[in-house]
């Protein structure tokens, strides 16, 4: 939406953040307070004195709101517009530890694969050639061997 699409009546019952917001994305680049204040006494045609009563609520107001973030010498932006960078270092002698301990387990489990696979399952037919000398005892004739 943009600000010149919304009606003075519109603009009057929006908050001051919502027509800050409005007015950093439309600009697109960082604002001092007193830039986007004047920008929003513009459009409601605020008088000077109002404009000086309202502008330090106004800075206390973009410095509580999450959607902005102040920038160096007084500037404002869309916190939106600004991500953290985040860098991770890490010792080259511990990726190398890590490395290894990964190629070790990987190597145990492959073990273990062929392991598992090997297993020789027997065949019908040499179970049964087992069991052919066995010979099943009864309990009741057992004192008759």
């Amino acid at each position: 939406m943009k600000i010149k699409d919304i009606t003075k009546e519109e603009l009057e019952a929006m908050p001051f953040d919502d027509i800050a917001y409005l007015i950093l994305k439309e600009k697109g680049k960082k604002m001092k307070t007193v830039d986007i204040f004047g920008n929003i006494k513009e459009l409601l045609g605020m008088s000077d004195s109002e404009y000086e009563a309202r502008i330090a609520d106004f800075f206390t107001l973009l410095a509580t709101e999450k959607r902005f973030i102040q920038l160096e010498q007084g500037y404002w932006d869309l916190r939106e517009n600004h991500t953290a960078k985040i860098e991770i270092e890490e010792d080259e002698e511990e990726i190398e530890e890590i490395e290894e301990e990964t190629l070790e387990e990987t190597q145990i489990e492959e073990d273990e694969d062929i392991f598992l696979n090997d297993a020789k399952e027997p065949d019908d037919d040499e179970t049964d050639d087992e069991l052919k000398d066995l010979v099943v005892i009864d309990d009741e004739n057992e004192g008759d061997l």
